[in-house]
């Protein structure tokens, strides 16, 4: 019978517990979060059926079975719709749409109600949107077996995915190779405790003050290398825990905290796989890709057997994809041969002990901070104030080009103090400022002025001007175009939140005429000659309702493209995107495209990347 002395030793597949034919095993979760085997003692007929298909004790034999050299391709799926859709390149789409082509069988994992993961399989296509992008947690697989098992027996065509020691249970459960079963793999990392993405989760509707009704991992709205955590809440909000600053990600790549005890120890790792294909992030794509990187994901795809070649022929007309040599991928996707490193610069008893205790983020950042860094790593994060303060006056003589004018406007207007910590207004060399004694400066971010790109030698002017009792609050970084205007009226209030996540900015020939209130969220892009006003410059019509000012709000991630008008009293909604040379008149739903003179909404459901 099965007997976990080590928790290393024991993967949490699931697979003894879906052979046993007496029920005698059950799974019990330890203080981690993670699942190990209990035997009934009273049930267990002492058949050792548990020990035969544990793939903990086989990996060996298991590898046995394929000596072939895999065969390496990149590769992206022809619909934008499902790359945006997917963690990273689309594959699994690609091969999942293959198998419900055949009316066959596609398992893998899912979330369950209260985001959870579970293993699942079914013949319906319209499950695949649950069962694309990797979930990060370890995936209970009580029962999949058995329903693999059932599915492969009805002879119809079975794809199933899900991470290396979970497939290698699937093969040690089936004792044979099935020739209408194909495997599939995924580079793992390593898989997080569900008790930490619990935690999380709690955290992130304490945070905001409503439940989570759907999460997307790796989202593609901030580019597919921000490692985006998606939420959207109850209340409508939309949450996006970029790398930057998601506490998950922290304790998970940042600090290797809370994956299973065996990944640390993996023995699935390396060659020859044990799927018939493998699948996964692109990771250095733009060292080798000789064309541009589009930071949407692309996929590295290993063909391991004779039968995942023919499989993969049947894919290959739905996806983009060239064959690479393996050497690029292991380069980006070191986790292909090599087990996550052990952080022994913590107490991991301490970690999850605090953590039942304490609040999720004072403890994950607490056990961050010791992080697993060594080397020309560790001394990088001490010197990263310095060369962040290098980076920046770098900045400061590229946008100012030493011009006298430029340099007294920003000291000027900004003071050492909010400079030294690289906030307040940084001109550029043709800006005109006309901001009044009594004005309301808030600075909490960098507002670039007057920024050239391609034409740094322009003569073209940008123009800032506060009135008196006008404010102006910068929270964020932003950055503005030569040969733009703004202007805020006595006594109105231009708040721009700036740079969030991805970057905020506008194109040449801006215009904000702020007579009131105008609200720009954060990531916020604008094209050509924008225009965006609160007023009507004091002139009355004589039409119900008619006010001569109104507030505007550009909501967080709109788009705005090349010479639209945006008019008083318009809110536009989060992630809408207005159409060139649009007249904007009314408010924006979220996520809607609108075009036209005045706008119409012409698309729902727009996602776009920044």
């Amino acid at each position: 019978m099965i007997d976990i002395k080590m928790k290393e030793d024991c993967c949490g597949c699931n697979a003894c517990g879906d052979i046993c034919p007496k029920g005698a095993i059950s799974f019990v979760t330890d203080e981690e979060g993670f699942w190990y085997p209990q035997i009934d003692k009273s049930k267990c007929v002492d058949c050792g059926l548990c020990e035969k298909v544990c793939p903990m004790l086989h990996v060996d034999d298991l590898r046995e079975r394929n000596t072939t050299q895999p065969v390496c391709y990149e590769g992206q799926h022809k619909n934008i719709e499902v790359v945006f859709a997917s963690t990273s390149g689309g594959m699994f789409t690609a091969l999942a749409d293959a198998a419900y082509r055949k009316k066959g069988y596609v398992g893998g994992a899912v979330h369950n109600e209260d985001f959870s993961v579970s293993q699942f399989i079914s013949n319906d296509r319209q499950d695949l949107q649950r069962l694309r992008r990797s979930k990060d947690l370890q995936s209970n697989s009580e029962g999949f077996f058995r329903e693999v098992r059932k599915a492969v027996q009805t002879g119809e065509q079975v794809l199933v995915c899900g991470v290396p020691c979970q497939m290698a249970a699937l093969r040690s459960f089936l004792q044979k190779d099935y020739d209408n079963l194909v495997i599939v793999d995924l580079i793992c990392l390593g898989v997080n405790s569900p008790k930490v993405w619990r935690k999380y989760l709690d955290y992130i509707e304490e945070e905001h003050g409503a439940k989570i009704v759907n999460t997307e991992n790796k989202n593609k709205e901030y580019g597919w290398r921000n490692l985006t955590q998606k939420f959207l809440l109850a209340n409508g909000e939309e949450i996006f825990d970029t790398c930057e600053n998601s506490l998950f990600t922290k304790g998970f790549i940042g600090s290797r905290l809370y994956c299973r005890p065996s990944c640390y120890a993996c023995k699935f790792k390396g060659f020859p796989r044990l799927a018939d294909i493998t699948i996964g992030d692109y990771w250095g794509k733009e060292k080798h890709s000789d064309k541009t990187d589009d930071n949407l994901g692309t996929s590295v795809i290993l063909v391991n057997t004779n039968k995942g070649a023919t499989y993969f022929e049947q894919v290959k007309k739905r996806i983009h994809c060239k064959e690479i040599p393996l050497e690029w991928i292991v380069q980006g996707n070191p986790a292909l041969v090599k087990p996550i490193a052990t952080n022994t610069n913590v107490n991991r008893n301490d970690f999850f002990c605090e953590l039942e205790r304490d609040a999720f983020p004072q403890v994950v950042e607490k056990y961050s901070k010791a992080g697993v860094l060594t080397g020309k790593a560790r001394l990088k994060q001490l010197l990263r104030p310095v060369l962040q303060k290098m980076r920046f006056a770098k900045k400061v003589l590229r946008v100012t080009r030493c011009h006298p004018k430029a340099l007294y406007q920003t000291v000027r207007y900004s003071g050492i103090k909010n400079l030294w910590q690289q906030r307040g207004i940084l001109c550029g060399t043709h800006c005109v400022l006309e901001i009044h004694p009594k004005a309301q400066l808030n600075f909490k971010g960098l507002l670039t002025l007057g920024a050239k790109g391609r034409f740094p030698t322009s003569s073209l002017e940008t123009r800032l001007l506060v009135a008196s009792k006008g404010k102006l609050e910068i929270l964020g970084d932003m950055i503005i175009g030569y040969g733009s205007d703004i202007e805020v009226f006595e006594g109105a209030q231009l708040i721009i939140h700036g740079n969030k996540h991805g970057v905020s900015d506008t194109n040449i020939g801006c215009t904000i005429i702020c007579g009131k209130q105008i609200e720009i969220q954060a990531d916020v892009g604008m094209g050509r000659n924008v225009l965006i006003r609160d007023n009507n410059g004091n002139h009355y019509m004589n039409t119900s309702g008619y006010r001569t000012a109104r507030p505007v709000v550009i909501g967080e991630k709109a788009w705005l493209c090349e010479s639209c008008t945006i008019m008083p009293g318009v809110k536009i909604g989060r992630g809408a995107i207005v159409g060139a040379e649009s007249m904007v008149t009314s408010s924006v739903p979220a996520h809607a495209l609108v075009f036209g003179s005045p706008a119409e909404v012409v698309e729902k459901n727009v996602l776009w990347k920044v």
